[in-house]
């Protein structure tokens, strides 16, 4: 009865008292006045997001302040998010205007909308063009130049492009015999996973998960088992965002479960479960999984060297394990630890990587924000929407909402004042 009755802010005070710091000690660590740290510990203020985690942190509190916080519980279950129902497909239509978006119908309306349009295209059956070796490697090179398009530009962009490629190694996978087939199906998975990433950066999380569905599909049918365990990658990366730091772990660990899973995917899933770990504030399991996904990477990781580079194809593998652990040390509140991190990776950054660089760009922002640092951090939060203004994505803006939030409380300063209004305008603008 005891332990039901505890509250955030009276397990702060015992944790406090148990150091020997007064509450203007614990202030200067966590940068918060003395005051807004009295009425937290008394219960008049609820904690935010990062005193919580800062004070779990600085006390050693191993998760248990950020669990009485209960700022780790999903804001939306991850089974709202599950893949579409068989017969569904996502039709991309196009306004007059030029503008696009992706619409579920059922498949035998879609077929109807097919004919109605006269887009009923399908190789003939023995094409030359699905048997010759130049196809598959000419594809291959436009599925690369989308993905580097991806990097600088909105999904709205890229997605027409990608959808379309998919459709078309589809249908010339279906005239082609093995093992060409499996070859084009290979490759129109990869497609098709990169429409659902897609999909995901545009906003529209039900897509993304059908889109993985049909990637799974394709490339079990073309011999790749490897996008089967991958797609929990992709799962956990949703649950990240919703919050959901057991949904992200369990999924993570399901990646790296398969017995013939490349050590790529595997080491994948170790670094989005320490993101897991790392949100529920648990130090040690997040450390035990950046030191798993270290073991596993270097020479060999890639899988099929056939195959396109599965995940992330704009970072590079120890440069990626630097910018989770960073993003990691943040979610755990050592956030001076984070910013050192972080800035170490992105000041070497490729230009090519513009949406890599928003998305860690934002995290960073956010560390030196929590840290303290307030003018540093809004002339990062600018470098950060300079890029997100090229690359529209939603998962950016998932930060972009805690920094508007988190600067509130320093609006009274000069430089945030100037920064507030473009912050607030960059989340009113419609995601494509």
């Amino acid at each position: 009865m005891a332990d039901e009755a505890t509250t955030f802010g009276s397990e702060l005070r015992r944790r406090r008292e148990a150091a020997g710091w007064s509450l203007a000690a614990l202030a200067a660590k966590v940068h918060y006045s003395k005051g807004h740290l009295g009425k937290v510990e008394t219960g008049t203020k609820l904690p935010g997001d990062d005193l919580a985690r800062h004070c779990d942190a600085v006390l050693a509190a191993g998760g248990r302040l950020v669990a009485l916080a209960g700022i780790s519980a999903p804001d939306v279950p991850l089974a709202a998010t599950a893949p579409a129902h068989d017969g569904e497909v996502w039709v991309m239509t196009m306004a007059p205007d030029g503008s696009s978006r992706l619409v579920p119908m059922d498949g035998r309306t879609a077929l109807g909308a097919g004919a109605a349009f006269g887009l009923g295209l399908r190789p003939q059956a023995g094409s030359s063009v699905a048997a010759h070796h130049d196809t598959v490697t000419t594809f291959r090179t436009l599925f690369e130049q989308v993905r580097q398009l991806g990097q600088v530009t909105s999904p709205s962009t890229v997605l027409p492009t990608v959808i379309a490629q998919t459709h078309t190694l589809r249908g010339l996978a279906g005239t082609a015999s093995s093992p060409r087939r499996e070859e084009l199906l290979r490759l129109a998975a990869r497609h098709a996973e990169y429409a659902g990433w897609m999909a995901q950066e545009a906003g529209d999380e039900r897509s993304a998960m059908w889109w993985t569905r049909v990637a799974v599909e394709m490339g079990t049918s073309g011999g790749d088992t490897e996008l089967a365990t991958y797609a929990f990658v992709r799962q956990a990366l949703i649950a990240l965002y919703h919050d959901d730091a057991a949904g992200t772990v369990e999924l993570a660990q399901r990646a790296q479960a398969g017995s013939r899973t490349s050590r790529r995917v595997r080491r994948l899933g170790a670094l989005r479960e320490a993101q897991g770990h790392a949100l529920a504030c648990d130090y040690d399991q997040c450390r035990r999984a950046l030191d798993r996904a270290a073991a596993l990477s270097g020479p060999g990781e890639d899988g099929v060297p056939s195959n396109p580079v599965i995940g992330s194809a704009s970072v590079s593998g120890d440069s990626l394990h630097e910018l989770v652990t960073g993003w990691c040390l943040h979610d755990l509140g050592r956030y001076a630890e984070a910013a050192d991190v972080l800035d170490r990776e992105l000041l070497t950054f490729p230009g090519s990587a513009r949406r890599a660089y928003a998305r860690f760009g934002a995290r960073r922002a956010l560390a030196y924000l929590a840290a303290g640092e307030v003018e540093h951090a809004s002339a990062l939060t600018e470098e950060t929407l300079d890029a997100t203004a090229m690359v529209d994505s939603a998962t950016v803006r998932h930060d972009l909402r805690r920094l508007t939030h988190s600067f509130v409380r320093w609006r009274k300063h000069g430089p945030v004042r100037e920064l507030y209004p473009r912050l607030t305008a960059a989340l009113r603008r419609p995601l494509p």
